[in-house]
Formats: structure tokens, C-alpha cells, sequence
């Protein structure tokens, strides 16, 4: 059985004390022997703050650059994360993709220097609310995964989360039903049987992201190729983080 992963993108929120404060009160909600693996993704200048606090979290970065160093301004590279001690990247979230303009091929590429570093990459992809409407929605999931996690071997593909994040539904309060989501889940995966093996597509957990909150989660969670969620808003709050941990930890004992 996959495990479930929920991961908490702070994105550009928070301070350094409020950081770390939610980060301790994350740990500590979380139950004892739970077999839930929890993220939290803080702004870059906070990663060394809340991952000095020893919570005992997996502690992320929001994106990294794709060069190993070198003349590349404002740019925070796979070896500073790894130094600093952190353990997962967000990679291509759509703020990146169509706010920032990050391409499929740059998302690849940061992909594999997030491998080559020993970092693991949770990858987004995700339609907008006109492609699903004019029924898109697979044919630009597809082509995010393919240019996205392009030249990967079976081996890397293991260590690589993909998350669904449709775009509409990101911090706008929709959510896709749990039947909408589980149809692109199982097109991402039946992709990557194709791509890889059908070993390789019963291992690789794919998160669902866009307005999960505690009380879709249950939902959301017991579809059978929704292994996890990236969840943005709700997890600014012990509170409601929290209880998304917890309807993950109620499917795992069911």
C-alpha cells in the first residue's frame, strides 16, 4: 500500500517565528506511531528556522533552481537545500507555471538536479478552468507529465511524487469532486504504466491539490489512485492541517 503524504505549501506566508510556532504545533498534533508521512513547505528564508526547531517533519522547499552554481542571481541551488538539510522540493506548482512562466522543460530540468541532489521532487501539473471546460483536461495533464518528468529512469520516477492541482481549484475555495479527481489520478497513473511499468505506476504516490480542507478530505483521500494531498490554505493552521492528517491516519486504520 502506498503511503499517504500530506504536504503543507506555505507559499509566501508566514514569518519566521510564526513558522516555526506552526511547524511545532503541526509535530505535536500529529499522532503518535501514525503512519501518515507529513510536509511542510516554508518560505526559502525560513527553511534553516523551522528545520533548526527539530520537529521531526519532512521540511521542503517551494522550487529550486535548475543550475548547480554559478552567476545566477536571487537563485538558491539543490546543494544550498541539501546543506541546509532539507529533504523534498515542490516543483512546477501552477503559481510557477502561469504566473512566473516556468516551462515544462525547466520543470524537468530542476527535476533532475533535485534527483542528482538527493532531494525529492513533488512535480505539479494541472489544467486551467477553460482547457477542462473545452476538455482538455488529459491531453494537458499528459503533456505536463511528459515534458515534465522527461528522461527520468524507472529508478528516479520511484523517488518522485507527482501531485494533481487543478488549476481552478487552487485557493478559489472549488474543489473538484472526489470522481473528477480520481479520473485524472487514474489517467496520470495508467500514463506511467505506459511510460515505465505497471511496477512502477503502483508505487509512485500522486497527491490531489486545490481546496482541500478537513472536510473534503475523507473523500478526496479514499479514492483508490489518491495517495496524499498538497494543500495550500488550510494548512496555514495547525487546526485544519491537522485535521487533514487525521482523516489520512483514519483510512490507513480502516
Amino acid at each position: 500500500m502506498r503511503r499517504f503524504l500530506i504536504a503543507g505549501n506555505w507559499k509566501m506566508n508566514l514569518s519566521r517565528t510564526t513558522c516555526v510556532s506552526l511547524a511545532q504545533a503541526i509535530a505535536a498534533g500529529c499522532p503518535q506511531g501514525g503512519r501518515t508521512e507529513v510536509a511542510v513547505f516554508p518560505p526559502a528564508v525560513y527553511l534553516e528556522a523551522v528545520l533548526a526547531a527539530g520537529t521531526g517533519l519532512v521540511v521542503g522547499a517551494q522550487t529550486v533552481s535548475e543550475y548547480a552554481d554559478g552567476a545566477y542571481t536571487g537563485e538558491i541551488s539543490c546543494a544550498m537545500l541539501r546543506d541546509l538539510g532539507a529533504a523534498s522540493v515542490i516543483l512546477g506548482h501552477s503559481e510557477r507555471r502561469n504566473v512566473l512562466g516556468e516551462t515544462n522543460a525547466q520543470v524537468n530540468r530542476k527535476t533532475l538536479a533535485a534527483l542528482a541532489a538527493g532531494l525529492q521532487p513533488i512535480v505539479c501539473v494541472g489544467e486551467l478552468l477553460e482547457q477542462r471546460q473545452a476538455g482538455q483536461t488529459d491531453q494537458v495533464v499528459l503533456e505536463q507529465c511528459t515534458g515534465s518528468l522527461a528522461e527520468l529512469t524507472a529508478e528516479q520516477m520511484l523517488q518522485t511524487v507527482i501531485a494533481y492541482e487543478p488549476v481552478w481549484a487552487i485557493g478559489t475555495g472549488q474543489v473538484a469532486t472526489p470522481a473528477q479527481a480520481e479520473a485524472v489520478h487514474a489517467t496520470i497513473r495508467q500514463w506511467l504504466e505506459g511510460r515505465f511499468s505497471p511496477e512502477v505506476a503502483g508505487q509512485v504516490r500522486i497527491l490531489y491539490g486545490g481546496s482541500v480542507k478537513p472536510d473534503n478530505a475523507s473523500e478526496l483521500l479514499a479514492q483508490p489512485n489518491i495517495d496524499g494531498a498538497l494543500v495550500g490554505g488550510a494548512s496555514l493552521k495547525a487546526d485544519s492541517f491537522l485535521g487533514i492528517v487525521a482523516a489520512a491516519e483514519a483510512l490507513v486504520q480502516a
